[in-house]
């Protein structure tokens, strides 16, 4: 039987569109993690490269990419992999920059401070993720149900990260500034036993902890970052690793199966959230709502050029509200070698 694009088999017609959606996603997923050889192996066939000998240093999110890997049967790789827990792009940046780390990721904010003087970092591909786990919470009983609230209250964000910039863009949408509130600069940690504590009466915040508030402490989402973020997440090279052949193609490696890997994740929710709860501590529940509440489905992606563009628009924000002490251009960190393994 022959479909046309966007169709799907008949037997699925009166299946709810979510189940629908997640049986195509789950055959497809199977088709690729069972697809032959690995782009690297491909890619170096007949040369000298032997991946065998190639160690990288990879830094990960706790709960983040080893975890995934492992869920979806993809960590055995015919290279070594020296994983590093950082718990911030800043960080993974700075590993980058110092000659530690081959490979990390992190939001558009911190390369946008690394456009200034990019040094080895290089911007190599694009994890699109959810905006509706960032959002501006406010406490269960306070007197605040829009933006237009805040005015005058205090107002937890993180500072020079996508909190800072989303919190600005709907302060802006609402006649207001970042001066119109008492903002208060604190660690996810920190922010959210500030929450608890009723030190403060919203918190602009991602992940898991706005969550947990939610869930925990009765926070009340005013407004999700969906329409002022970009949703990209960029992963960060070391242009070093990218200049030698053999890293690259490991590297190349590696992009893809966190690709598929993340592909998985998508079609089986409820097995992620179980891997991703024992490595976090963060009950399954809190993160099945944050699956089922998202905005699209998480994947990794070429670089295209409107995600230069979004990073450049990030960039000259910041500069006008003086995160920045300068304008910068962006797209000289924008590399595109992965570009072809990753479309492919």
């Amino acid at each position: 039987m022959r479909l046309q694009p966007g169709a799907h088999p008949p037997f699925l017609n009166d299946l709810p569109v979510d189940v629908v959606r997640r049986r195509l996603m789950q055959a497809a997923v199977s088709g690729l993690v069972a697809t032959a050889a690995p782009w690297a192996q491909a890619q170096t066939q007949g040369a000298s490269a032997d991946l065998s000998k190639v160690s990288l240093r990879v830094a990960a999110y706790k709960g983040g990419w080893t975890t995934l890997l492992k869920a979806a049967g993809l960590a055995n790789t015919p290279y070594r992999i020296d994983w590093k827990e950082f718990n911030s792009g800043v960080q993974h940046i700075e590993g980058i920059n110092a000659g530690a780390l081959d490979l990390g990721s992190g939001s558009e904010i911190p390369a946008v401070f690394a456009a200034r003087s990019p040094g080895r970092v290089r911007v190599v591909a694009v994890s699109k993720g959810d905006l509706n786990n960032q959002a501006v919470f406010a406490q269960k009983d306070a007197p605040i149900r829009s933006i237009a609230d805040l005015k005058g209250k205090r107002v937890g964000y993180v500072r020079a990260t996508t909190t800072h910039y989303f919190l600005h863009k709907m302060l802006a949408e609402a006649g207001l500034s970042l001066q119109d509130v008492q903002l208060a600069s604190l660690s996810p940690a920190d922010g959210l036993s500030a929450f608890a504590r009723g030190d403060i009466d919203a918190w602009a915040i991602y992940g898991y902890n706005g969550q947990i508030a939610r869930t925990k402490y009765g926070a009340r989402p005013i407004k999700t970052s969906l329409g002022y973020l970009s949703g990209n997440f960029l992963v960060y090279g070391n242009a070093e690793a990218l200049a030698d052949a053999p890293r690259q193609a490991a590297l190349a490696d590696l992009l893809v199966r966190v690709q598929k890997a993340t592909a998985w994740g998508v079609a089986n929710p409820e097995k992620w959230a179980e891997a991703q709860s024992a490595e976090t501590r963060v009950p399954v529940d809190a993160l099945l709502a944050l699956f089922r509440a998202r905005s699209h489905d998480d994947r990794i992606k070429a670089i295209d050029p409107a995600d230069i563009a979004s990073h450049q628009d990030v960039a000259d924000v910041f500069a006008r509200i003086s995160v920045l002490d300068a304008p910068v251009k962006v797209a000289p960190l924008w590399d595109h070698s992965f570009d072809k393994a990753l479309r492919a």
